[in-house]
């Protein structure tokens, strides 16, 4: 039995909700730190179960483009993100699925999200997936899926980490 297989679902756990608290208190330098060199970050459009390569997705991120995303939130520049939006998420139903044949841990997990915008607030909710990897004796996001409950519909401007 691998390291991985090992890992409590209190690990699992506490990790998701360090995620979940960094992106929602915009500590990007401490959110991308959670990820491996190899990471990717997808947020499907229009069905949870498209080709990336092939169909529209609303992120999908190698681990440059998740430094560069993190690059143009910090500027301040990022103007649907002046000021910030206020954001409060809750992460549940964690799940191990098993794991890879690298090793990597296969999570899962339900999430609501509120964003409280000048504009109003909006609610977003989803499944997120994810493969975690011991790096050392940390875990690390070597995979990030959101699966938007209403990712077929138009949605409005998503320029946080979701």
């Amino acid at each position: 039995m691998t390291a991985a297989v090992e890992l409590d679902i209190r690990v699992v756990e506490q990790f998701l909700y360090r995620e979940a608290r960094l992106a929602d208190e915009h500590d990007y330098d401490g959110w991308e730190a959670l990820w491996t060199d190899d990471g990717v970050y997808w947020v499907p459009a229009n069905g949870d179960d498209i080709d990336p390569t092939r169909q529209m997705s609303v992120i999908h991120d190698h681990r440059r483009r998740i430094a560069t995303r993190i690059k143009q939130l910090k500027t301040g520049r990022r103007h649907a993100q002046v000021p910030h939006s206020r954001l409060r998420r809750m992460v549940s139903n964690v799940e191990i699925l098993g794991t890879d044949q690298g090793g990597d841990v296969l999570v899962g997990a339900n999430f609501v999200l509120v964003e409280s915008r000048e504009r109003g607030t909006e609610l977003w909710a989803g499944r997120y997936t994810y493969r975690l990897r011991l790096v050392g004796e940390e875990l690390r996001m070597a995979f990030k899926k959101v699966a938007l409950v209403d990712n077929a519909r138009v949605l409005p401007t998503l320029a946080f980490l979701i």
